[in-house]
């Protein structure tokens, strides 16, 4: 699996991925509220994003994407609307939308990606990781907070990915796309087993899914060396796969 942080020194980067997901993470198990026994659509994220008070007890998947590219210090890589079709609108004319994953990229989902959106925190060959607001993890259409989601890659109602213009790049597995500068180190998450496997990398030890133990048993994190083309074996096995 593959997740991204930041430099080459492995600290975090204003305005970078990195950034983005640390923001979206801490905000993981907020709910919103409740009213006459149902939730409402009333959060904190509506009121805390210029220009977007009027969306408070409406659908908040994408305010919530704003609210954290704000956090991040990522605010102008984003498109600040609550609507998902206006979201996929804005990184098309910037020609920043794909049909992969990469990491920190704006997933939509539903016809045109009108239905749904959250941000990616990592990839494998079949699936997305996702931290999505306005979601929920039992199956209701009813969403009520931000949680974490797996999801399938080939899923139909994936629609694409918006490609954030991340400072040093962004990691994805489109094929098409400029790789990030070779001199960039990378985090590469492997199949590796985790008794004698690799140490972390320090950005990878910093994040909150790590220190909480959360991170898939079966996954480790690896530095490896690149190549004199940039790819690294994990690469290799990932980009070009939707």
């Amino acid at each position: 699996m593959k997740t991204d942080t930041s430099s080459s020194e492995g600290q975090l980067v204003e305005g970078g991925a990195g950034a983005v997901l640390l923001a979206a993470a801490g905000q993981v198990g907020v709910h919103e509220g409740r009213d006459h026994g149902h939730w409402n659509n009333i959060q904190r994220y509506s009121a805390e994003v210029p220009g977007l008070e009027w969306s408070q007890g409406q659908a908040w998947c994408a305010t919530f994407v704003s609210w954290v590219a704000l956090r991040a210090g990522a605010a102008s890589l984003f498109p600040r609307t609550a609507s998902c079709a206006t979201g996929v609108a804005w990184f098309r004319e910037r020609g920043r939308f794909s049909e992969y994953p990469a990491v920190g990229a704006q997933v939509f989902y539903g016809p045109g990606g009108s239905e749904h959106t959250g941000l990616v925190e990592a990839y494998d060959d079949t699936r997305i990781h996702t931290i999505e607001g306005n979601t929920n993890v039992n199956g209701s259409a009813e969403g009520d907070g931000v949680y974490r989601r797996v999801r399938e890659r080939r899923s139909t109602r994936v629609y694409g990915y918006g490609y954030p213009d991340y400072p040093g790049g962004i990691d994805s597995a489109d094929p098409s796309w400029p790789r990030p500068p070779p001199s960039r180190a990378r985090t590469v998450w492997s199949r590796s087993p985790a008794p004698g496997g690799s140490t972390p990398s320090r950005a990878a030890r910093s994040s909150p899914r790590w220190a909480a133990g959360s991170w898939p048993r079966r996954w480790r994190c690896t530095r490896r060396a690149r190549d004199r083309s940039g790819a690294t074996p994990t690469t290799a096995r990932t980009r070009g796969s939707r």
